[in-house]
């Protein structure tokens, strides 16, 4: 396979973690081909549920969310964007642009669930663009619904009435801090800032730096004997860092916070970074995962380069990770714009392999080639 051959290449000249070797640089023009490239095999191999195991496969669901907000941003830079705009708008008018409700009727998650959510985040943003109230509605009923419905205050990983995975940083906050941009209702960011604070002080580890998965990850081990650090749970955590600084303005008061988590956390992860550009399914055992993790790469390249972007983070000290994030993330697609080594649904550290593929982390590749290309750009 292409992106195989392509990571077992780059083993080859790669000796330490640090990397002795100095990455090429890339174009904006090189970006935008693998950007493109990766888009249309998505198109192209686009899929989902209209039975079943909704939450995860329906149109809808936080999976193809995590496409669609990446697709969009991709269309934004595409030179004949008309396609995928279009691509993207019949995906929104198939579903009415409706946020879905697969667990209205079980009470622990009911309409609070954090995935269920992520799918707003591109509604919201076409919203921007088209300004057609059914992108809007659907959206704001749920979260107004929530904030005037407070869900259970137990701060437990069996209990989705509040944020209690580290994913969830990524599905949810965008959407509050993107309402009240529209509205100005403060309710929103309020309700936001301070549901994010709790989870922040229930997941983060203040010796790592770095976010459990879950709760149920306290007090478990990888087989080293270390903590276990999901890879891409870390990602969700950073990428949604991303969205939430994008949406709030640079003099909101909530602001300060959130850009002091996002330095002092995506420094943390760099550090993790193994000589060929990858990051792993667990970030504290990689030898117990030695298979590269596409989908926690693109997060935190994607982070890396917003943060260079913004002057959050020094370009001179991380320039080379984000860049060679990104030549990690080249490697592994396939002469036909196939995404390979991207871990599966889970919740945890498992292993990979080449042709595992998701929509999801596709959807993480054109977010890190947004903000590579600009990189480049600047």
């Amino acid at each position: 396979m292409p992106y195989l051959t392509g990571f077992l290449i780059l083993s080859l000249f790669f000796s330490s973690p640090c990397g002795n070797k100095k990455e090429e640089n890339v174009s904006g023009q090189e970006i935008r081909n693998n950007m493109k490239k990766a888009a249309e095999w998505q198109i192209n191999n686009f899929n989902y549920k209209t039975e079943g195991n909704l939450h995860d496969y329906g149109i809808d669901a936080w999976t193809n969310g995590v496409l669609y907000v990446g697709m969009l941003e991709w269309a934004k830079m595409a030179d004949d964007s008309a396609p995928y705009f279009k691509w993207l708008s019949e995906i929104g008018e198939k579903n009415n642009w409706s946020i879905p409700a697969n667990f209205e009727n079980y009470p622990r998650y009911s309409l609070y669930h954090a995935d269920e959510l992520c799918v707003g985040q591109f509604y919201l943003a076409m919203y921007d663009i088209y300004k057609k109230p059914q992108m809007l509605a659907s959206t704001k009923n749920r979260v107004d619904w929530i904030i005037e419905n407070p869900g259970d205050s137990v701060m437990s990983y069996k209990n989705k009435q509040r944020w209690t995975w580290c994913d969830a940083l990524f599905m949810a906050p965008p959407v509050y801090a993107h309402m009240y941009m529209l509205t100005g209702n403060e309710s929103y960011v309020d309700f936001m800032d301070k549901e994010f604070r709790k989870t922040y002080d229930h997941l983060y580890d203040k010796e790592y730096n770095l976010f459990f998965r879950d709760d149920s990850f306290f007090d478990k081990r990888e087989a080293n004997g270390k903590k276990i650090f999901w890879g891409r749970g870390n990602g969700w955590a950073a990428a949604g860092l991303v969205n939430l600084l994008k949406i709030l303005p640079s003099g909101s008061s909530y602001r300060p916070f959130y850009e002091e988590l996002f330095k002092k956390f995506v420094s943390q992860l760099v550090q993790y970074q193994d000589a060929d550009g990858f990051w792993h399914a667990s970030l504290l055992d990689p030898d117990s995962y030695p298979s590269p993790e596409t989908s926690a790469t693109a997060l935190i390249t994607y982070a890396l380069a917003y943060g260079i972007n913004q002057g959050l983070l020094s370009r001179t000290e991380y320039y080379e990770p984000a860049l060679k994030g990104w030549n990690a993330l080249v490697s592994a697609l396939g002469e036909d714009g196939k995404l390979g080594w991207v871990q599966p649904i889970g919740a945890d550290p498992k292993k990979v392999t080449a042709d595992m593929t998701a929509v999801y982390g596709v959807g993480a590749f054109l977010m890190a080639g947004t903000e590579m290309n600009r990189l480049m750009d600047n």
